[in-house]
């Protein structure tokens, strides 16, 4: 018999709190809460299985690919592995690891587009919490997390075309906004994402304006 959806829930929360309290990436316990509340909110809106859109958004980071030497199958095997040992049934811990496998960016040409509209969902929730004062914030934290320099006016943007370019490449905080950040509002999957997302980026957009007058001694 299939565990109670809720149980599933609350002990999957509990074991990715305690997994990612205090960790200092900006991709932290309190991360994952925001994308799992900004995600039932676009999942209601967009009218999917909210149960497999928050078992999800909580585990979307349970193994980054990024922080396990570029592994994109530790994210998908770790959830899954949870997921069966709570008795959830196949199907949904073959969707959730499906979400937790293309979820991530993995540069700028490198296209994740997601099988179902759950994983819209959440993709498009992870993707918010880059953007806005919360994103300047995770990305100030990353970049010092990975030793970037906070801004080199001598290196230029770089796209990465692989996964592999991505992970290795190592540029500017400042630069990180046009690698990867700016691109989020435009490759946003839902009309709800696509919304919540415009002022976001504009946020963005003006306090880089204001970063660069400072930088360079402008009022």
């Amino acid at each position: 018999m299939n565990p109670d959806q809720r149980t599933v829930l609350d002990r999957t929360r509990a074991f990715v709190r305690e997994r990612f309290e205090g960790e200092s990436s900006g991709h932290d316990w309190w991360h994952i809460d925001r994308v799992c509340r900004t995600a039932v909110a676009i999942g209601r809106e967009e009218r999917v299985d909210l149960h497999v859109v928050e078992l999800a958004a909580l585990l979307h980071d349970v193994a980054d690919w990024k922080f396990h030497d570029g592994d994109e199958e530790i994210g998908p095997r770790t959830a899954g592995s949870w997921l069966r040992s709570l008795g959830v049934d196949d199907e949904t811990v073959a969707h959730v690891s499906d979400i937790v496998r293309d979820i991530s960016f993995k540069g700028a040409g490198t296209p994740t587009p997601m099988r179902t509209r759950e994983g819209d969902v959440v993709q498009d929730a992870d993707r918010l919490d880059g953007l806005g004062a919360i994103g300047i914030a995770r990305a100030f934290a990353y970049g010092g997390y990975r030793g970037h320099p906070l801004h080199d006016p001598d290196l230029e943007p770089f796209f990465a075309r692989s996964s592999a370019e991505y992970m290795t490449h190592r540029g500017s905080t400042i630069n990180h906004f046009s690698e990867r950040i700016l691109l989020h509002a435009e490759r946003m999957n839902t009309e709800t994402g696509r919304r919540i997302a415009r002022e976001r980026h504009e946020f963005m957009e003006r306090f880089l304006d204001r970063f660069h007058a400072e930088w360079e001694g402008r009022e």
